[in-house]
C-alpha cells in the first residue's frame, strides 16, 4: 500500500501523534549536536568511599533551604558539579517562575502552525505530497522495499546532518531563529516518512531468526529500550529554543548523563537499535538499524568537530574522555 493509506486506521494515527511528538525530540536534540551529545569539560572523579558518596547521592528528602521533592518537579536543583563553576551548561535545568504566558502562549501557536502544515503539505492523503515522495522512490527502485529504505536512510541523514553542518554559517545570515524553522521543514517531514515506511515494512525480507517464544528475550528488549532512552535523551532540552521563541544556542552540556558518556545519544541509539533488530530480527530492521546507526557515529564526529569550532579550548579540555 501506499504511505499515505497508513494513516486512514485509528491505530496508525495513533502511531502518528507519538511520532510527531517523536519527531519533535530527535529534531531538537539533533540540531543542536548534529545527532551526537556534547562532551563533558572535566575527568571523572577518582574520589572512591563515603566523601565521593557523600557529593554525588541523590538529595530525595527535603531539608532546610530545600525544595520539597514535588516542587523539584517545578523548579530544578542546581547539579552537585556546579559548586565548582561550569564552563558549559547545566542540563535539565527548569524553573516554573521563570516562564511567561506570552512565551508559550506562542510557543503553542508556532507548534500548531508546523505540525497543521506538515499534515495538510505532506501528510494528508488528498494534498500531502509523502505518498508521492515514496511512490517516486518505489518506482526508482522496482518496488523493492529494501532499496527505497536505503533511499530513505541515505537522504535523511544528508538533509539532517548537512543542514546542521551548515548551521554556523547560515544563521548570521538568515538568524538563529528562521534556520531552525527551516531545520525543521526539511528535518521533519522526511524523518515521518522514514518512520511510518520502516513500520509498515519491517518484516520485509523474510525471517532471519525468531526469538518471540523466549521470555527473557521479551524482558531484555524491553529493558534495553527504555535504559536507551536515558542516553537518547541526556538532558531536558529547553522546549522554546525548539519553536525558536527563544533563540536556539549551540549548547556546551556539562551535567547529567554527559558527566559518564561523551556522546550519549549515540549509546542510546546502539542499544535502542540492538534491542529491536534483536526483538524483529528481519534484513528489513537489519538495515534500518545500520543507517540509524551509521548517521549517529558520523554525527558524534560532527558534533565534535561544530562544538571544537565554537568553543575552543572550553571543548578541548576533556578530549581524553572515553568516547563512549
Amino acid at each position: 500500500p501506499r504511505l499515505s493509506r497508513l494513516t486512514e486506521t485509528p491505530s496508525s494515527m495513533m502511531c502518528l501523534s507519538a511520532t510527531l511528538l517523536l519527531m519533535m525530540c530527535l529534531s531538537s536534540l539533533t540540531v543542536a549536536g548534529s545527532g551526537a551529545a556534547l562532551p563533558a569539560l572535566r575527568r571523572p572523579s577518582l574520589a572512591f568511599g563515603a566523601a565521593a558518596h557523600a557529593r554525588t547521592r541523590p538529595r530525595l528528602s527535603s531539608g532546610p533551604g530545600q525544595l520539597p521533592v514535588v516542587g523539584r518537579l517545578l523548579e530544578s536543583v542546581p547539579s552537585e558539579a556546579t559548586r565548582d563553576g561550569l564552563v558549559g551548561d547545566d542540563a535539565a535545568s527548569f524553573s516554573l517562575a521563570a516562564q511567561t504566558v506570552k512565551s508559550w502562549t506562542i510557543f503553542a501557536a508556532a507548534v500548531s502552525a508546523i505540525l497543521g502544515a506538515l499534515y495538510v503539505f505532506w501528510i494528508r492523503n488528498d494534498t500531502g505530497y509523502a505518498d508521492d515522495f515514496v511512490h517516486g522512490l518505489e518506482t526508482l527502485s522496482g518496488g523493492n522495499s529494501l532499496l527505497v529504505n536505503l533511499a530513505l536512510g541515505t537522504i535523511f541523514p544528508l538533509v539532517h546532518s548537512g543542514l546542521a553542518t551548515l548551521r554556523s554559517a547560515a544563521e548570521p545570515i538568515v538568524g538563529a531563529r528562521a534556520w531552525r524553522v527551516l531545520f525543521a521543514c526539511f528535518s521533519l517531514p522526511l524523518s515521518w516518512t522514514w518512520i511510518m515506511y520502516f513500520i509498515a515494512h519491517r518484516y520485509d525480507g523474510g525471517q532471519l531468526y525468531n526469538l518471540h517464544a523466549y521470555p527473557a528475550v521479551h524482558v531484555a528488549v524491553g529493558a534495553a529500550s527504555v535504559v536507551s532512552f536515558f542516553f537518547l535523551y541526556p538532558s531536558t532540552f529547553n522546549l522554546l529554543e525548539v519553536a525558536a521563541v527563544d533563540k536556539p544556542q549551540l549548547h556546551l552540556w556539562e551535567t547529567g548523563v554527559i558527566r559518564i558518556s561523551r556522546h550519549p545519544q549515540m549509546v542510546g541509539q546502539l542499544t535502542w537499535s540492538a534491542a529491536h533488530l534483536l526483538w524483529l530480527g528481519t534484513p528489513f530492521t537489519a538495515e534500518t538499524m545500520a543507517l540509524l546507526v551509521a548517521h549517529h557515529v558520523f554525527s558524534a564526529w560532527n558534533g565534535d568537530r561544530r562544538l571544537a569550532a565554537k568553543h575552543g579550548e572550553a571543548f578541548e579540555v576533556n578530549m581524553n574522555v572515553l568516547c563512549f
